[in-house]
């Protein structure tokens, strides 16, 4: 996978997880700090650059134990994704997930959820 990110994800995996969370395309290219002239221009290689790579993969497996945490109801996880959270000051898990301390602290909150633990 280091080998994977180093390279850059193809577009096609961006594409992949849009798809697959329902998250709009334009939120998800923020939360990888990707501008929409940069976007087009991703979109036209095919390619993203590593540190854009480590950020999708970042949020891929965020939305993923988001899933989990939802027993597998995407659409609970997207709304939960996407809208404030007490824990996180009121921001949404989504937000935090631009810096990797955010991502941690997103990966926290779910961990004490699943664990019952008021948040």
């Amino acid at each position: 996978m280091i080998k994977r990110v180093e390279l850059g994800f193809g577009f096609n995996a961006l594409v992949r997880f849009q798809k697959t969370s329902g998250l709009p395309m334009t939120s998800i290219a923020d939360v990888l700090q990707i501008p929409p002239r940069t976007f087009v221009r991703r979109r036209a290689n095919g390619r993203l650059h590593p540190a854009e790579s480590e950020r999708l993969l970042r949020l891929a497996a965020l939305f993923e134990m988001a899933v989990g945490l939802f027993e597998d109801d995407v659409a609970a996880a997207r709304t939960w994704f996407t809208r404030p959270v007490r824990a996180l000051g009121h921001e949404s898990p989504l937000a935090y997930a631009r810096t990797e301390v955010g991502a941690r602290e997103v990966e926290h909150v779910i961990g004490r959820l699943e664990h019952g633990v008021f948040t």
